[in-house]
């Protein structure tokens, strides 16, 4: 391939099931590496995914050296999407507050994508009666993030359940994820 990428070295073959019905090893890749795939394909017919991928990466750097720009692009999404201005500040307050608490997790020793996970379900818990993975199913969301298909009630729950397990906690003064999950 063009520029010394070698699929071999990118892909990993997965039994997946073919249209007969027979399961076949088939070369597979993640997102970043499909990504480079399409780099290096030497077709005219890739270019409108080559000029996209170099548009993204532009836009990418701009908001590195502004992160402002992240910010409003985060909103001109959620507008495409149909969000209300009500909707979309709601969103952005209880990612502010999200921030803190996992901020103050970190801080307090807790640092495996796990924990945040297994304390995150246990507040969501709390408020909905449900799993976030139960929330999810109830929405029938798959791997799309669960905020971002809330409700404003839902959102200002949720805002409200994290900063008061953060106050709780940093009261407390708890450490590790023993004593974040009691709190």
């Amino acid at each position: 391939m063009e520029d010394g990428l070698e699929l071999s070295t990118i892909c990993r073959q997965l039994k997946l099931q073919a249209p007969d019905g027979k399961m076949r090893e088939t070369d597979s890749a993640n997102t970043q590496n499909l990504l480079r795939i399409i780099q290096s394909v030497p077709s005219p017919k890739a270019e409108p995914f080559k000029q996209w991928l170099a548009k993204v990466g532009y836009e990418r750097m701009q908001e590195i050296a502004d992160p402002a720009q992240s910010i409003d692009r985060a909103r001109e999404n959620w507008q495409k999407l149909g969000r209300s201005e009500k909707w979309i500040q709601q969103r952005m307050t209880g990612q502010e507050t999200r921030n803190k608490l996992t901020d103050y997790w970190k801080e307090s020793g807790v640092s495996k994508a796990d924990e945040f996970a297994f304390l995150t379900n246990i507040i969501h818990q709390e408020w909905t009666g449900l799993t976030v993975q139960s929330h999810k199913k109830v929405k029938g969301l798959k791997t799309q993030n669960l905020r971002d298909h809330m409700s404003e009630a839902e959102l200002i729950f949720t805002a409200l359940a994290e900063l008061s397990t953060r106050q709780i906690a940093q009261t407390e003064e708890a450490k590790g994820v023993k004593q974040n999950a009691i709190a």
